[in-house]
């Protein structure tokens, strides 16, 4: 019998296919049909990688994270990356027939000067596709195995959002926190710096927060610890749980 689960997964797989040629953010998890793309943003032409449209409205996740950092955030500072990965890929046939995944892995194999400019740009486009499938307006509680593996590793819910938040709060500059999953199906929670993704070492992001300035400072300043209380409040946790599969 095919599950929700199992529905949603294979609908949010060929939507990040489209955006990225990855498999890498599998699922979208969501209780309601998704809404009309919220930005006509159009995808850098010439290139293998495409802005995907956001499937909520802009004000969707208010009064939480506001709807102008939302537009901006994904229709100048998404597309940039999108568009920045396509020129360098220009010239570049092997590259180009990759997958976003597959560059991000390959990535020590890549001669400088290209090497950082796929990191910084490649990086940054599959951050941000995973980043707003993880966002959802009343997104629940982690339940079932997700819950289980949790509380194993980390304590209750709230010694997890406390770890998680301590790591992203101090995040140096520009970076990632993330819940990620190891080779041998351990959690752990780590950061990057940059766009890098946890990917690159061989682990598989299941939550990740964006912690550039760029995603909160419109709405909390220079409150980062606001931003990621603010977040915890609208993580999709269905579609952290369908990344364990």
């Amino acid at each position: 019998m095919i599950t929700r689960r199992d529905a949603l997964r294979a609908a949010a797989m060929t939507f990040i296919a489209a955006a990225t040629g990855s498999t890498l953010s599998s699922p979208r998890a969501t209780a309601a049909e998704p809404a009309a793309p919220a930005s006509a943003t159009p995808p850098a032409p010439g290139g293998p990688f495409v802005l995907p449209p956001l499937l909520y409205p802009p004000d969707a996740l208010e009064p939480y994270i506001d709807a102008r950092t939302m537009t901006i955030h994904h229709d100048k500072h998404h597309a940039a990356y999108v568009n920045n990965a396509n020129k360098a890929l220009v010239g570049q046939d092997a590259l180009a027939k990759l997958s976003a995944e597959e560059i991000l892995r390959q990535l020590a194999t890549i001669p400088e000067p290209l090497r950082t400019t796929l990191r910084n740009n490649v990086g940054g486009h599959v951050n941000h596709s995973f980043f707003w499938l993880l966002l959802q307006k009343d997104g629940g509680q982690p339940k079932g195995e997700l819950a289980r593996k949790i509380n194993a590793t980390f304590g209750p819910l709230e010694a997890f959002q406390k770890q998680f938040s301590d790591a992203a709060l101090k995040v140096f500059g520009s970076g990632w926190a993330w819940l990620s999953l190891t080779p041998d199906k351990k959690l752990v929670i780590e950061t990057t710096a940059n766009q890098d993704n946890p990917i690159s070492h061989g682990n598989k992001p299941l939550l990740g927060i964006d912690v550039w300035e760029h995603a909160y400072y419109l709405k909390y300043q220079n409150v980062r610890a606001d931003y990621i209380a603010a977040f915890t409040k609208v993580i999709n946790w269905e579609f952290v749980a369908s990344r364990l599969g």
